[in-house]
């Protein structure tokens, strides 16, 4: 069911009805109960990352991660996780944006938001059949791998598009003088 506050706008982790995105963003309980194993047709793809200020290494990565099976899970930092991960002034954008920019993407059937600074209890609690990795992760190093594996599953990892980081985006905008919209002022959802 989805839910909206007194001004219009979704509460919680849900999406409004009338925003025609062509994803959700929901629970791990949510994710298990309806993609979880045995309560699933076809193949479940999972991949995971912080998404702060998505850019087309983002995007055809997603899009590659879908084509690997029928339904694409994507688990998405928490602020807290990703200010642990990244340090100060990350994220740039709040959760609930990149989790509706992500959910808006036609090829993304799921958005999970995780607290925790990896996603092994999502992968854990999902068994995906298909857990999607940047190919600059050694796959001795990629979180869930085992309990994917042990479970029949299998681990991809998948092209990574030179020329794309958030982390040079961020320091390019530094050295110009510009500063995320936040740091100006300015109310989210205005420009």
């Amino acid at each position: 069911m989805r839910r909206e506050a007194a001004d219009g706008r979704a509460r919680g982790r849900e999406l409004p009805a009338e925003t025609g995105l062509s994803g959700a963003i929901i629970t791990l309980e949510e994710a298990i109960l309806q993609f979880g194993r045995g309560k699933r047709n076809g193949r479940v793809v999972f991949t995971n990352g912080c998404f702060d200020l998505l850019h087309p290494g983002h995007v055809r990565t997603l899009e590659e991660a879908r084509g690997l099976g029928d339904a694409l899970i994507v688990g998405i930092n928490s602020d807290a996780s990703v200010a642990r991960l990244k340090g100060p002034g990350r994220p740039v954008i709040p959760e609930r944006e990149r989790a509706e920019i992500l959910a808006a993407m036609e090829c993304v059937d799921a958005v999970v938001i995780f607290e925790e600074d990896t996603p092994r209890r999502v992968i854990a609690g999902l068994l995906p059949d298909v857990l999607v990795k940047g190919g600059d992760w050694a796959a001795d190093e990629i979180v869930g791998r085992a309990e994917v594996e042990a479970a029949g599953g299998r681990v991809q990892r998948v092209e990574v598009y030179e020329g794309y980081s958030t982390t040079d985006i961020l320091k390019k905008a530094a050295a110009s003088g510009d500063r995320p919209r936040q740091d100006r002022g300015m109310p989210s959802g205005q420009s």
